[in-house]
């Protein structure tokens, strides 16, 4: 069996697969990244997921649970933090042999042919890496505005959180984000929401909400959202044509998968917009919005390292494919 951990920073799930591709257990449960809780927290929480997804099949808990295993996980974002993982994890004795990543690469596996290609990962965060037929990779650090990076759905829920509030006070145009944040809120004005969010009496977690409601008040034709979510598509796409220039895809027929939260749930138009930038800069690649979860593309590695026939890999993605 393969024990397969995709984690972001809001969800981590497991699967347990068997070497022919079937779903024997799975789990889900919050964010466990070793950034936001310790390696020691994450292992423990890891642990519990993968003992919940094995009682959830009727498999033995003895260790060990499984041939191999692979832990892409947001938050190992170094080689130095891999290999802190990768100790522990080891010394738990889950199986023989083991694999960890970030979790950008499962998304990438997920979501393409054989593992190759580009993929953009927006969540709470945002990431996008590439890894290319000549084995060549390229990824971004993805630690925030320290490393460069605009976008996320927390960042998307600032700058909507930010827009209402200049409207409001005059510093900034009118739009309608204005009252759709004080509703999101139940507030009556933008400053009483700046005093609840200041006295801890709004747990700041809940701007990551505002993020949905831009792209609707932006759908809606207020001018201000729509010039966030015009940044976002740019972003996006940049990630994409930075990693195609950097592995020399832009004239070959690459994979692009799109995923995470705010990527599947922005819509069409979004999607075409972006798929229409990243075409300016590889113009026959393929471009599509990921349809089974990145847990998958972990477990798909596992095959990968087992050496399992196409059809293992295939039945899986079949078993998984959302709708």
């Amino acid at each position: 069996m393969i024990v397969a951990i995709d984690g972001g920073n809001s969800k981590t799930e497991v699967l347990v697969v068997s070497r022919d591709g079937e779903v024997l257990g799975e789990s889900r449960g919050p964010g466990a990244s070793p950034q936001r809780v310790g390696v020691d927290g994450c292992v423990a929480a890891l642990e519990d997921l993968v003992l919940t997804a094995l009682h959830s099949a009727g498999l033995p808990t003895e260790r060990p649970f499984a041939l191999h295993t692979t832990a892409y996980l947001a938050g190992l974002d170094f080689p130095r933090e891999e290999d802190a993982l990768r100790t522990v994890l080891a010394a738990r004795g889950w199986s023989s042999t083991l694999a960890v990543g970030n979790d950008v690469l499962a998304l990438l596996r997920a979501g393409t042919t054989d593992g190759t290609g580009v993929a953009v990962v927006c969540g709470a965060g945002i990431n996008g890496a590439g890894v290319g037929p000549d084995g060549r990779s390229y990824r971004f650090p993805a630690l925030g505005k320290v490393s460069g990076d605009w976008g996320g759905g927390y960042r998307l829920g600032e700058e909507a959180l930010w827009w209402a509030v200049r409207a409001e006070d005059g510093r900034g145009p009118r739009t309608a984000l204005q009252s759709a944040v004080a509703n999101y809120f139940g507030a009556a004005t933008l400053l009483d929401v700046v005093q609840g969010l200041h006295f801890h009496e709004i747990d700041a977690a809940s701007i990551h909400g505002l993020c949905p409601l831009l792209f609707e008040v932006a759908a809606a034709g207020d001018e201000v959202a729509q010039e966030v979510v015009t940044r976002f598509t740019e972003e996006v796409s940049l990630l994409v044509a930075v990693i195609l220039r950097r592995l020399e895809l832009t004239s070959a027929t690459p994979e692009i998968v799109l995923g995470g939260g705010v990527l599947t749930g922005v819509g069409s138009p979004v999607i075409a917009e972006i798929e229409r930038r990243c075409l300016k800069v590889a113009p026959r690649a393929q471009v599509r919005v990921v349809d089974v979860n990145p847990v998958v593309g972990a477990a798909l590695f596992g095959l990968d390292f087992l050496n399992t026939p196409a059809a293992a890999k295939a039945a899986l993605k079949a078993a998984t494919q959302r709708g």
